[in-house]
């Protein structure tokens, strides 16, 4: 089934906007997993198993504690689906926490169409929500420290600022989202430009205004990008008392990003080193997703 774009009720992109996310990105977003769950055929259950025109009420109800994102993302799946005949009613924000049983979502319409789009809203739905929910975990526990807690670009091809939305929503904070909003000079620029420092000047020779961070692997090659002016700093795999070290050594002359070798177990002990950020990756390459359900109810 072809789904045209432009199909989203003004309710759902103002809220889309509001969170900044791109309404058209999303309704094609949305458009390609109705598409990817039909495959150009038809709901062959639903059609052999329901009347055409029989109307119903899809409840998308929590199933475990966490932290939603992404509901109106699940909204314009439905809107897509069949948005003249398709009623949405929110009943949590995202960024709100949940318990199980919480009504998240209610979607009114035909029930051939509170179907279609099931799968694909709670896919979206639920994933979303997991990564808002591993992201609030580590937030919590680095909570009064003063540490952030930061993704990366480790995200699912085509999903990235659906999936750094979800990190916000946790109470994360966004790394880059994109090569040209900011540059990382990692090992590899490194071993390019001939030494950490040349690979640092270089960028801030021939892009002036952008944020320079520079990965580090060693106290020696820290004082070098100090010295040539670094003012955000990725600390690679260090220890916790090399962390604490670094922080000393930097005494704010640039902001320090512990990075590698991360868990949740000692989020607070990294976060107690005095650095500003804690990257993880994990919160979107690894984070299960919230079970969320749909109940259907049907209209008389």
């Amino acid at each position: 089934m072809n789904y045209p774009v432009h199909r989203l009720n003004s309710a759902t992109t103002q809220l889309l906007a509001a969170a900044g996310l791109r309404p058209l990105e999303v309704e094609e977003i949305a458009a390609r997993s109705l598409a990817e769950d039909l495959d150009g055929g038809l709901d062959v259950t639903t059609m052999a198993t329901v009347p055409a025109h029989a109307l119903g009420v899809l409840d998308l109800v929590a199933r475990s504690a966490g932290v939603i994102a992404g509901v109106p993302v699940a909204a314009a799946v439905f809107d897509v689906v069949n948005g003249e005949s398709i009623s949405v009613d929110y009943h949590v924000a995202d960024g709100a926490r949940v318990e199980p049983g919480d009504v998240v979502l209610v979607v009114t319409g035909r029930i051939h169409d509170l179907l279609r789009g099931e799968r694909p809203a709670l896919n979206v739905l639920s994933h979303l929500s997991g990564i808002a929910t591993a992201t609030a975990a580590w937030v919590d526990a680095v909570e009064g420290t003063g540490a952030q807690i930061r993704d990366t670009r480790k995200t699912t091809p085509g999903l990235r600022s659906l999936e750094k939305y979800a990190v916000r929503c946790g109470g994360g904070v966004n790394h880059r989202m994109h090569l040209a909003d900011a540059a990382l000079v990692k090992d590899n620029h490194v071993l390019a430009a001939g030494g950490v420092a040349e690979a640092f000047a270089a960028v801030r020779a021939q892009f002036p205004d952008l944020d320079v961070e520079v990965e580090v692997d060693s106290m020696a090659q820290l004082d070098e990008v100090l010295a040539a002016g670094a003012d955000l700093v990725l600390l690679d795999n260090f220890t916790v008392e090399e962390l604490r070290s670094a922080v000393a050594r930097t005494a704010g002359r640039a902001r320090l990003e512990a990075s590698g070798g991360l868990a949740l177990a000692n989020a607070r002990e990294v976060a107690a080193t005095g650095v500003d950020y804690l990257a993880v990756g994990a919160l979107t390459h690894s984070a299960p997703i919230l079970d969320i359900g749909a109940d259907l109810r049907e209209v008389d």
